[in-house]
């Protein structure tokens, strides 16, 4: 049989099946791998270019349901498009290794039955700490001894003893059964536009097929309510549900959602959950128990045993495209996964995705729209704050105009959102007296001051210092000062101007897992926090009744560069955040500052036109041929060595394909040159979407002889441009 090893890893192996052990497509077994033992699963029958006595034998076949042929067919699939190792693909859908043995058993405490006298015959002495444990072993179930401890208030001291005396005994638990979501329950009243839009999706999942629906709808229209009924239908039908959320730490609403439709919570995959999580939720997955699975880009490659609907929500964020190892983009792959798996998925946005607008529009993908706030709420009004004309104090970021806002919504008893999608306190650090600029030592990027940590950091590779007490440069005492700002600046600046306000900054570096961003939003919500100074954590799917003002310090930041996305993904975002305001019965206020504001970004969001600038934005990629209506790849060389990195990057560079229908720009300095101590180069590939542009880079790269320390690699369709 050959089996594919989550390595990094061209094709299957092959192995034997020693005597008595029967095995099929999608078997998890033990295989030997060098002096090793790895998991890996069965691919199909072996290849016979090894003779018979070469073979190895299969240690043994884990008692886990295989891996469907959908998800088989996904690991190839993706590892062709993106031009990765099958293995390394597998590894992601291997999330949990460990779970592939069964789950050890849950051990609990219960009374033995043994008289009370025997603790006198064992010459146990009965404690008060003791006597608690039995008191509450008295009524009740058996109890885990973390439980029983901390009902009875003591420590393993005074259980053990117990034990040992036959006073109490251990026993062990069956694995508690995982939720199961119930469709039956009503949800909510929809309007009109919601109904007629959730009777589309349950008849597509209901009718079964695979079919691709962008779910178009403004802020606050309702868009997560319509796609639960899809997933009831899904339920209704037995099968299981796939939601992908981009920033999985900031779901608690969306969590508090689904349970009050549903009457529980889904199972979540992300990175921040514990291994025994992990290993308990892959394990649900594989056999079927956990019916709707909640997460990041990663939770796509799970074994699903019966998937019947993906759910892509904010199909427009870049946090779904995975920059690291294997490069790919979720939305994308979880369109693949719907057609290999014949079953439908919604894209759901407020700001689709150009692609998904394209297909829409070309009729690839079906479209249902929602026009309309719910609740009778209405869009904020979005006005301008042009800087020119009302300039910030001198040394300050807020201008008056946003100021004077600010302090009339917070009389007003409403909460306010300051935006500024830049981490930190500021983004460069230099000296007053020579002008040196504290720089990362293993990128070619500025370090970012963190004042509240006390710290500088790299948001590239992650390398901390300490604010050095002399410049490195020319030795001058206490001459650094910040630059810029950044979220923490915005939130100083603004405590000073309202220092009555409560106050919460929302960022990712300063928001430690789900259970921290959960109990934030918590508190925005029940009007325990007046003003929110956040990144682009606070654009995503909040709903702050309460919340009327939003202001965006810098609109302009990301409109700058040559990145083929930064229209775009500028208007996305500031439409997003601005969609936070006036969600319920108050009317929202929108105040954009800027420098520029006749871009053609910022015209449209005050003229709330947003199909005349994706007109206008589509247009002008045609006319440029670029995506979507031509394909690009990245491919960038890397490693410690410059003068290797160059010869190879000069040697593609020479080679480079240059045919009718596919061009290649480069080798050039990627913008960050050095990365955790790497050095880079890229080089650019568009090609006519009738090409098959990876056959093509295939046989580009396979001529050019690469160094084991130098690393190329390909990203196609690249979202990031660094």
């Amino acid at each position: 049989m050959r089996v594919l090893l989550p390595l990094p890893l061209g094709e299957p192996y092959d192995y034997r099946v020693p005597e008595g052990l029967t095995l099929s497509a999608g078997d998890y077994v033990l295989v030997p791998l060098g002096r090793r033992e790895v998991a890996g699963v069965v691919w199909g029958a072996g290849s016979g270019r090894l003779a018979p006595g070469r073979l190895r034998d299969v240690i043994r076949r884990f008692d886990v349901p295989p891996l469907p042929e959908a998800g088989r067919a996904f690991v190839d699939w993706v590892a062709r498009y993106v031009m990765s190792p099958p293995g390394a693909v597998l590894r992601m859908t291997l999330g949990a290794p460990a779970a592939l043995d069964p789950p050890a058993p849950i051990v609990a405490y219960r009374l033995s039955g043994a008289a009370p006298d025997v603790a006198g015959e064992a010459g146990l002495r009965l404690t008060p700490a003791r006597r608690r444990v039995l008191d509450v072993l008295t009524d009740g179930p058996p109890r885990p001894a973390p439980e029983l401890a901390r009902e009875a208030g003591c420590g393993p001291a005074g259980l053990k003893p117990l034990v040992a005396a036959g006073l109490v005994e251990a026993v062990a638990l069956p694995p508690a059964p995982v939720p199961v979501p119930d469709w039956r329950r009503p949800g909510i009243a929809l309007t009109p536009d919601q109904r007629a839009a959730a009777a589309a999706l349950v008849g597509k999942v209901q009718s079964g097929g695979f079919t691709t629906t962008l779910l178009d709808g403004v802020t606050g229209s309702g868009k997560t309510e319509v796609y639960f009924e899809a997933v009831a239908a899904a339920l209704a039908a037995g099968r299981q549900a796939l939601v992908l959320l981009p920033e999985i730490a900031l779901s608690a609403q969306w969590l508090d959602r689904f349970a009050a439709r549903f009457g529980t919570r889904p199972a979540e995959w992300h990175s921040d959950l514990t291994q025994a999580r992990r290993r308990r939720t892959w394990r649900a997955v594989a056999s079927g128990e956990a019916r709707v699975v909640v997460g990041a880009r990663s939770a796509l490659f799970l074994p699903y045993a019966d998937l019947g609907l993906i759910v892509v929500d904010e199909e427009h964020e870049g946090a779904y495209k995975q920059e690291d190892g294997v490069v790919y983009h979720a939305r994308d792959m979880a369109v693949v996964r719907a057609h290999l798996g014949r079953i439908p998925i919604v894209l759901v946005s407020a700001t689709p995705s150009l692609e998904t607008v394209v297909n829409a529009e070309s009729g690839r993908y079906d479209r249902l729209h929602l026009p309309e706030r719910v609740g009778g709420a209405v869009l904020p009004h979005i006005d301008l704050v042009d800087l020119r004309a009302a300039p910030p104090p001198r040394g300050r970021f807020l201008s008056p105009v946003l100021a004077d806002a600010l302090t009339a919504t917070l009389a007003a008893g409403e909460q306010a959102m300051l935006f500024l999608n830049r981490r930190g306190y500021a983004p460069l650090t230099l000296c007053r007296r020579c002008g040196h600029r504290l720089q990362c030592p293993h990128c070619t990027a500025w370090l970012v001051e963190h004042r509240l940590t006390g710290r500088l950091k790299c948001h590239h590779c992650g390398h901390r210092a300490v604010l050095p007490s002399q410049c490195p440069s020319c030795a001058a005492e206490a001459s650094f000062v910040a630059c810029g700002p950044g979220v923490e600046r915005i939130a100083e600046e603004a405590a000073a101007l309202l220092p009555d306000a409560r106050l919460a900054v929302m960022a990712s570096d300063l928001i430690h897992g789900p259970a921290e961003a959960e109990a934030l939003v918590r508190r925005v919500a029940a009007h325990e926090v007046d003003l929110v100074v956040g990144t682009q954590l606070v654009a995503k799917g909040h709903h702050f009744p309460l919340l009327t003002l939003v202001g965006v310090v810098d609109a302009d930041l990301g409109l700058a560069g040559g990145d083929l996305r930064a229209g775009e993904r500028t208007y996305q975002l500031l439409h997003q955040v601005a969609g936070r305001a006036g969600r319920a019965d108050r009317p929202g206020r929108v105040l954009l500052q800027t420098y520029h504001p006749e871009h053609p970004v910022i015209a449209a969001l005050v003229a709330g036109d947003r199909d005349g600038f994706f007109a206008q934005e589509i247009a002008e990629r045609r006319r440029a041929g670029m995506p979507p209506f031509a394909r690009l790849a990245a491919v960038i060389v890397a490693g410690p060595d410059r003068a290797q990195v160059d010869r190879v990057a000069q040697a593609l560079g020479r080679t480079a394909p240059q045919g009718e229908g596919i061009e290649v720009l480069g080798p050039a300095d990627a913008p960050l040159a050095i990365l955790r101590g790497r050095h880079r180069r890229r080089l650019l590939v568009t090609a006519e979407r009738r090409l098959n542009v990876q056959a093509a880079l295939a046989r580009w790269i396979a001529t050019v002889d690469v160094p084991a320390a130098v690393r190329v690699t390909v990203d196609v369709d690249p979202y990031s441009f660094l």
